[in-house]
């Protein structure tokens, strides 16, 4: 049996490795369109701010890897520009033809610059791929620009304002929503921006930029701007084969990855999935989703019988050294998907006092009808991955808060406090319930 992977980064890949694991007699040829494949994508602003030296350092493995180790043909430099699937065989650029049995569309998402003029512009960049990078290290390398405007307060444009402070520049970022973090919480976006003012970088909201100047945009003056919003999953191929999206503008699946079409399966950005705590399609782009939804997908287009149950937004941030972390919905985000929120919000150290804690910020939401818990976010220097997890965790088992409160959580002075800041604030939480 042939299958044709297209896309070669985190859910393509990880998609053709689960395939071969659980076949080792198919044919599987995985398309990219980029020069590159399987790299860390996520570690880009890291590049970009110099923390990691070389951009082979973010490649995983080379094409050459997986014909040699895994038996996986690898094309880059192939864009796909048709599925037909009756005929069960995608057209490249080329004129070529690549037949299939089974097929999974992991073509990603992009930052879409249209309706923003000037984005073509020689100092206007994206942060999307690894050539976007480099091109970004090297211009900033090669002509010394001063001040930098960051059009999107999302996970990216907060880490690429990090990174561009980090280069020396002066940094300001523009906002179109009233919320950072793709998220509907004030107080978040206050903590963020308490953050990135302590370290001058300069955050406006509720400001929709419509055209980049030479010399400014919207009244910022400014010699370097990264685009970092509008991010839309790459639908387009799967649209015009007859492929199903969703409400979310995303390529509708079912708990197998599978699509509307028998045989073609969707993984990564390209796809929504079931938010957990909703119990809704969403389209949460994420390297984790993406690798997740890659192995089920390539392990049903193997002839397995996997699941993907969804997802409930867990995601982390650094802005000069101080983590920022959120899952589930916040108190504004549950009451417009028709919950009644109950929040408490506590701060505490990270660790006792005597062993020079930071303080740490805990913010907990509930249903007040079920007492279940629906969302969280932690604020810290040190422990704020681990803790989100731990919140995370407890959305997945669809805990209530009085059974979150008795969790049985580690104590080390070295490491925390007797009380740990989210058992604080779970109390805080149970009486506001």
């Amino acid at each position: 049996m042939a299958l044709v992977v297209i896309g070669g980064v985190a859910a393509g890949l990880s998609a053709a490795a689960r395939a071969r694991r659980a076949d080792p007699r198919l044919d599987i040829v995985v398309l990219e369109k980029g020069p590159v494949v399987s790299y860390g994508a996520c570690g880009l602003p890291y590049f970009v701010e110099g923390r990691v030296r070389q951009a082979e350092e973010l490649i995983v493995h080379t094409p050459e890897y997986f014909r040699k180790e895994r038996n996986i043909e690898v094309r880059t430099g192939a864009r796909v520009v048709s599925i037909s699937h009756p005929r069960r065989e995608v057209r490249l650029e080329s004129g070529e033809s690549v037949r299939y049995e089974r097929l999974v569309i992991a073509t990603g998402a992009r930052c879409d610059r249209i309706g923003v003029a000037g984005a073509d512009r020689p100092h206007v960049f994206t942060l999307h791929t690894l050539e976007d990078a480099g091109r970004l290290r090297a211009f900033i390398r090669d002509k010394h620009p001063r001040r930098a405007v960051v059009i999107g307060g999302g996970y990216i444009g907060v880490e690429a304002a990090d990174a561009l402070r980090r280069n020396g520049l002066a940094v300001t970022v523009l906002e179109r929503s009233a919320n950072v973090l793709l998220r509907h919480d004030p107080r978040l976006t206050a903590a963020v921006r308490k953050q990135l003012e302590k370290h001058r970088v300069e955050l406006r909201c509720e400001v929709t930029v419509h055209a980049i100047e030479p010399d400014r945009v919207a009244d910022v003056p400014c010699d370097l701007a990264l685009i970092a919003c509008g991010f839309r999953p790459n639908v387009e191929l799967a649209v015009e084969a007859g492929i199903e999206t969703g409400a979310t503008g995303a390529i509708r699946t079912d708990d197998r990855m599978e699509t509307n079409l028998r045989g073609v399966y969707a993984a990564g950005d390209c796809a929504e999935v079931n938010h957990l705590v909703t119990g809704r399609p969403a389209y949460i782009p994420l390297g984790t989703t993406a690798n997740k939804t890659g192995r089920v997908a390539g392990a049903n287009a193997a002839g397995g019988r996997e699941r993907f149950p969804g997802i409930v937004g867990t995601t982390i941030v650094g802005i000069f050294g101080m983590g920022f972390a959120v899952t589930g919905l916040s108190e504004e985000q549950a009451r417009r998907e028709g919950f009644s929120p109950v929040a408490a919000r506590i701060d505490a150290h990270a660790r006792p006092r005597y062993f020079q804690g930071t303080d740490t910020t805990v913010e907990l939401v509930a249903d007040r009808s079920t007492g279940r818990l629906i969302g969280g976010s932690v604020i810290g220097e040190e422990g704020a991955a681990g803790r989100i997890d731990v919140v995370a965790a407890a959305l997945h088992a669809r805990m209530r808060v009085e059974e979150f409160a008795q969790l049985d959580l580690a104590y080390s002075p070295p490491f925390t406090p007797v009380w740990d800041p989210l058992l604080i604030a779970a109390q805080q939480l149970l009486k506001e319930l």
